[in-house]
This record gives C-alpha cells, structure tokens and sequence, in this order.
C-alpha cells in the first residue's frame, strides 16, 4: 500500500465503516475504498453482541485488505461508552527564568500521568494548555521563557475488555501488524472544532443512534466527556411502544414528519407495511417524536449540570452525528427546548459535509496526521 494511504475503522452504535484514503488538497480527503455493515451495536457500555460485533469487523478488514495491498496497519476508533476521560495537572518549577525545551514538556507530562488501571488502558494523552509564570496562557510554550509551567492534561483510557473484543477479530489477519487505537470524541473534538473555538471552551454532542457523547472541548483537549446510551433509535422504539407499530413502521415515521410544518389539525400520515396499513394524525405522531427527543434533551441538560468547571452557558451546543438528519425540525426543537443555541457542524469536504460523516473523516485525519509522524 502508497504510504501516503491509511486504513480506519469508524465504530457506531448502529454500524461499522472502513475506509482507505489519503490526504487531498486544501486539506480534503481522497478515499480510495470505502465499505459499511450493521451490527447489534453496544450499550451501556458494553456490546450487545459480541460475536455480531467480532463478525462485522472482521467482514470490514478483509473488504478493506481486498482492496488495497499491502495494509499493515489499522486506525480504529473508540466510542465513547468504552472510554474513560482522566484530566490532571502539575507545575515544573525552575531555579531560574529559563527557555522551555521539549525535554521540560516531557517531564511535565511524565509528571501528569495518571496510575494505569487493571481493566483501563491509556491510548491518547494530549496538554489542553499550558500556563507560563506571568499568568499567560498558550498552547505551545517552546522557546517561551519563565521560571515555571503549569500544565493541564487529558488521558483517555480505553476499557480493555473492548480492546480484547477487537483482537478476537484482528487475529484473523496476520498481515495487519499494529493497531493504533484513536478516541472518537478526541479526534471530532480536534477536526470538527476550529482551534480559536477551543481557546475558550466549545461544547459539542454527537447524536448516535443508541449511543451519544457529550464533550466539552478546551485547547487541545478534553475538558469533559460523557456517553449515553440514549440515541435517535430510542425515539424510534418511543414511537413503537406509545403507537404499538413495528419498527420498520416507526422508522418510516420519523423521517416523513417535519416538527416544523404547519399542516392542518385533520392532516393524517400513513405507511403500508407487509400489507398492512398504519395511519395517525400528523399532530399526535409530531408530539410522540418531540416527546422521544425530549428524552435526549435531558440527558444533555444532565450531562451539562454534571461538569463543574468553567461555566458554558453562554456557548453554543455544536451538534452532529447520524441522528441530526433523521428528524426534519429536530434541530430547532432542540434548542427551544434546552433554550440554548444549537449549531450543525460536519466535515467541510465535498460530498460527505453531512454530519453523518464527522466521526469517520475526524478518525481519518487524525490518523493521517499520526501516520505523518
């Protein structure tokens, strides 16, 4: 395989996604293969089947080995519910004003690691920000001169009981030789999120289908980050059990109802499944989604009230993920509903720029820029 080319491995609630590319022009992408399965997806936590999971990533590295020779390596990105966010700080004294060299930012880190964990693994550490001793704040202290420097970290840890899951499947391929794992909510907090949006906190929420992740973004890391096992699905399994429809019936309900539209109170929405005609006011199917999608409101406003730092109320939620585009008015229900702005962000690459995509182009270019290294 061209050097230039790395493979990623994108892991949803819902489905798997591998891709094959390289870095293109401006900063966009050229995909040079790309391939996607479903799978019974996790919650909580945990897979909710492994062997469905073993199965599904096993089928993406062989298309994907298939499709390009001479893979060896891997980039596979974490979800949220399989990630632990440790963020820790420390000040390096010196006897004297001096320049910061690489070698002091290295045992400032050494100094910030936080104890490994029997069931926990680190996989990506980064400096949020670092402070020199006249009280400025930077993101890159070297050759910046003081007597002193602060500090604060994010370790990320990855539970070993998913990375076990993942070697049942890689071991079928003697060729890949590394792993390299790549936090997702990491690397879309460092792609989706501009550096002088970071500078001062940014807030950002990936809608999945049964699991979602709220992180608060500082610098060049994270402040905050947690994940639920609440998605877009649970809106379409609201909707089965209040109707008492099938799943297939649900699903075509939630992408037909706009929550914006104005339609008469006598407006009715029907759908025909295995025969079978399904019919409801639009009125009542508008309420049960808002209800479903209330759900989620809550979550967001907990995990909101669960961060202590810095206050975020004045900043706006960036959204994205596969559940933005599933309900047409969602967006805006949202925001009245939390009484906060909320903002649409996705990858600015032509023909993917959809939030669907954030999480595979955020793996794809952290991982070009770690195979650059």
């Amino acid at each position: 395989m061209r050097k230039n080319y790395v493979a990623v491995l994108d892991i949803r609630s819902s489905e798997i996604t591998s891709v094959v590319g390289e870095r293109g022009v401006n900063n966009t992408f050229i995909i040079k293969s790309k391939y996607t399965c479903s799978y019974d997806g996790y919650a909580e936590g945990e897979l909710l089947d492994v062997e469905s999971f073993v199965s599904a990533v096993s089928e993406m590295v062989r298309n994907t080995i298939g499709s390009a020779s001479g893979i060896k390596t891997f980039y596979v990105g974490v979800p949220g519910e399989f990630l632990k966010l440790v963020n820790t700080d420390n000040v390096l004294s010196f006897h004297s004003a001096k320049k910061i060299h690489r070698s002091d930012l290295q045992t400032l880190c050494r100094m910030c690691t936080p104890p490994e964990e029997d069931k926990w693994r680190t996989i990506r550490h980064s400096c949020l920000y670092y402070v020199l001793s006249d009280k400025r704040k930077v993101i890159d202290p070297l050759g910046a001169v003081s007597d002193s420097l602060h500090g604060k970290f994010c370790f990320i840890k990855c539970a070993n009981v998913f990375i076990d899951c993942l070697m049942r499947a890689f071991r079928k391929f003697g060729e890949i030789q590394n792993i390299n794992l790549i936090p997702t909510n990491f690397a879309e907090a460092m792609y989706l999120v501009e550096p002088e949006n970071r500078d001062e906190c940014a807030v950002l929420f990936d809608l999945g289908y049964i699991s979602s992740t709220y992180s608060i973004i500082c610098g060049n890391g994270l402040l905050f980050s947690e994940s639920f096992s609440v998605g877009i699905g649970h809106v379409v399994f609201y909707l089965m059990s209040e109707l008492d429809i099938p799943y297939e019936v649900a699903s075509t309900f939630l992408s037909t109802v706009n929550l914006n539209a104005k339609e008469k109170l006598s407006s009715v929405e029907e759908c025909i499944y295995e025969g079978k005609t399904y019919s409801f006011s639009t009125v009542t199917l508008r309420d049960k989604i808002r209800e479903g999608l209330d759900g989620i409101c809550e979550t967001i406003e907990e995990c909101r009230e669960s961060f202590t730092g810095k206050n975020i109320d004045g900043k706006p939620l960036l959204i994205t993920g596969e559940g933005v585009k599933t309900i047409r008015g969602a967006i805006d229900h949202i925001s009245g509903r939390l009484v906060k702005g909320v903002e649409v962000t996705a990858p600015k690459v032509p023909y993917y720029d959809q939030p669907g995509f954030s999480s595979l182009f955020s793996l794809l270019d952290m991982a070009l820029k770690d195979a650059a290294k």
